[in-house]
């Protein structure tokens, strides 16, 4: 007779286990594998025919687009390690866009040249400043759920067991 707690030869899953790359997950990862590209493909034409004229700016996009590819990479790889990866880079992106942002508008020379994030990332629609929230949100979202009378970590056991 068959194990009850498997299905097709793999164990029964406790609790909610939703992964990064599931559902709305692959459009997120979408969107930063096309901002990875696109920030690359800006950085790269700057920094081979005008690397000159704003130095800073043209590797600050060139930094975005590694943020970017190396985010849609942590959302694609399963487990803590690539969640650990996509949250360090959905923290750094919304602090870079934040910071460069601000700097863009309130020291405009600073920046000859607009980056990816310039202006909270105007020249991009403002999604590079609503990526790294959005991601962080289905970081959190998709986190796996204890199964039903566990605590999660973090939790007292009171929540657990109502």
């Amino acid at each position: 007779m068959a194990d009850p707690t498997s299905t097709a030869g793999r164990p029964a899953r406790t609790g909610r286990t939703a992964r990064t790359r599931s559902g709305p997950g692959r459009v997120l990862i979408g969107v930063y594998l096309l901002f990875a590209i696109a920030a690359s493909s800006r950085a790269g034409v700057q920094i081979a025919t005008r690397f000159g004229e704003a130095p800073v700016a043209y590797l600050l996009s060139a930094f975005a687009a590694v943020v970017y590819l190396v985010a849609a990479a942590g959302l694609i790889i399963d487990g803590p390690v690539g969640r650990r990866i996509a949250y360090g880079c959905c923290t750094v992106e919304l602090v870079g866009v934040l910071g460069i942002g601000a700097v863009s508008l309130a020291v405009p020379a600073a920046f000859p040249d607009e980056t990816v994030w310039s202006g909270f990332g105007s020249g991009y629609g403002y999604i590079p400043l609503v990526l790294p929230v959005i991601g962080l949100l289905w970081l959190r979202r998709s986190r796996t759920s204890a199964a039903p009378g566990t605590a999660r970590p973090g939790s007292s056991a009171t929540d657990a067991a109502a």
